[in-house]
């Protein structure tokens, strides 16, 4: 006999019902503190570069293996992220990421101890495999949590969030880390008398670092004790290496080769804007001060240009639109290295504003004509920011040979070959691929 459904009945669905939807509204916050959590971890490293710079006495080429070391684990852990994912899924996939990231945060422990850079390197590696891990989980994520048809609003509105990381976390951490740069000149210290100064002075590091294993492990507790609420389908079953055939298509090619010269242009300008702002041809400013009040302004740019760019974006042709903000960056880092005092920091400065579409709309040109292997395209693509890694210790070690303003000409060339890229691809392509 069938059965009418009762008032109760229907009340038991519909709280249901409001159940999955404030879980579903709780999940998507967590996903947005990831998104803040890596951007401003990430940006953290152009106020940690003039510490060790200081402390360990490197030249600019050698201080910029901390991105070497940092967005090589992009390179290399992408892969492996991608299989984790689909082999435990996404919400576990983010517990184990973020407690990498925290296992990272802790190794700059023994790092201070012993006072070796080498270590500080081997725990910049290992927050970002779990950086990697999170960004793997966290696109998908965020477009499973909620209707199909308002995906893109929620990750245009997480990648505020992970501006908003980009702008604050500089400025904090120049309090913590820079504002206590010691006045000693570590080059007259030898021995023990280097190893306990080195030691002292990095203990600033640690702390700020250990504040962020904290928080990074109730994180992954919360996205763990709700690793079982999300219904996830299981990524299909093609094989990884697969999606590198798609090299063979010019577009796509090219527009991994211009993520990778992006990125590292990008991270060049960002981790050496202390040390420029510094010198006495620029504003001859302390550490702290540049990285306080001036690092936050190259973030942020790219926050407010990203608002700016979805409505030029509406209006042109991404390809143009990718041509112009280029030819602006090239045009700015022409002005910096040619002029002195605040027009040539304002001139870099001014870069962050340009740069804000760049990886979207890149991303978007490349991925353009692959249809249904679109999600293999962008693992690709993730691996190119491996560009991170190789230009800021190319522009270092022409910093070391020439200055810094000459050096300009490194993140200038990246530049240049991304203006012809939009240039190539202002039509767009009709042809998906097989």
């Amino acid at each position: 006999m069938a059965l009418e459904p009762t008032a109760a009945g229907l009340g038991s669905r519909y709280d249901s019902a409001d159940r999955s939807a404030r879980y579903s509204s709780d999940l998507q916050a967590f996903v947005f503190a990831l998104f803040f959590a890596f951007g401003g971890i990430t940006s953290l490293n152009d106020v940690l570069i003039p510490k060790l710079k200081a402390l360990f006495t490197l030249s600019n080429g050698e201080v910029m293996l901390v991105q070497s070391a940092f967005f090589g684990a992009y390179f290399i852990m992408s892969i492996p992220a991608a299989a984790l994912v689909r082999r435990i899924g996404y919400m576990r996939s983010a517990a184990v990421g973020l407690l990498t990231m925290t296992a990272g945060c802790v190794l700059f422990v023994p790092g201070s101890e012993y006072s070796l850079f080498s270590l500080f390197l081997l725990a910049l590696f290992v927050l970002a495999a779990g950086i990697t891990t999170v960004q793997v989980v966290a696109n998908p994520l965020i477009s499973m949590l909620g209707p199909p048809a308002t995906a893109s609003s929620r990750l245009t509105f997480a990648q505020a969030f992970n501006s908003v990381g980009t702008t604050v976390f500089p400025y904090v951490g120049s309090m913590l880390i820079l504002g206590s740069l010691a006045k000693v000149d570590p080059a007259t210290l030898s021995g023990a008398a280097l190893d306990a100064f080195r030691s002292v002075e990095t203990g600033v590091i640690v702390h700020t670092y250990l504040g962020l294993a904290v928080a990074l492990t109730l994180l992954a507790f919360v996205v763990w004790l709700r690793r079982n609420g999300l219904v996830e389908t299981a990524p299909a079953a093609t094989p990884i290496l697969r999606a590198f055939n798609l090299l063979r298509r010019p577009r796509f090619a090219l527009g991994a080769a211009c993520i990778f010269l992006y990125v590292g242009g990008e991270v060049a300008i960002g981790s050496s804007i202390v040390i420029y702002l510094m010198q006495n041809s620029v504003l001859a400013i302390a550490a702290d001060q540049a990285g306080k009040y001036y690092v936050p302004l190259y973030w942020g740019g790219a926050m407010v240009g990203r608002f700016i760019g979805g409505f030029v974006l509406r209006a042109f042709s991404p390809g143009k639109v990718l041509a112009c903000a280029a030819a602006m960056v090239i045009m700015l880092l022409l002005v910096s290295a040619t002029t002195t005092g605040s027009i040539s920091a304002w001139s870099l400065l001014a870069i962050g504003l340009f740069n804000s579409i760049m990886f979207p709309t890149i991303f978007s040109l490349a991925c353009e004509d692959l249809g249904a292997r679109a999600a293999e395209g962008s693992g690709v693509i993730c691996m190119a920011i491996v560009g991170g890694a190789v230009v800021p210790p190319l522009t270092g070690h022409a910093a070391d040979l020439w200055g810094w303003k000459a050096a300009l000409i490194v993140p200038a060339v990246c530049y240049f070959c991304i203006l012809l890229y939009g240039w190539m691809s202002r039509r767009p392509l009709l042809v998906a691929a097989p």
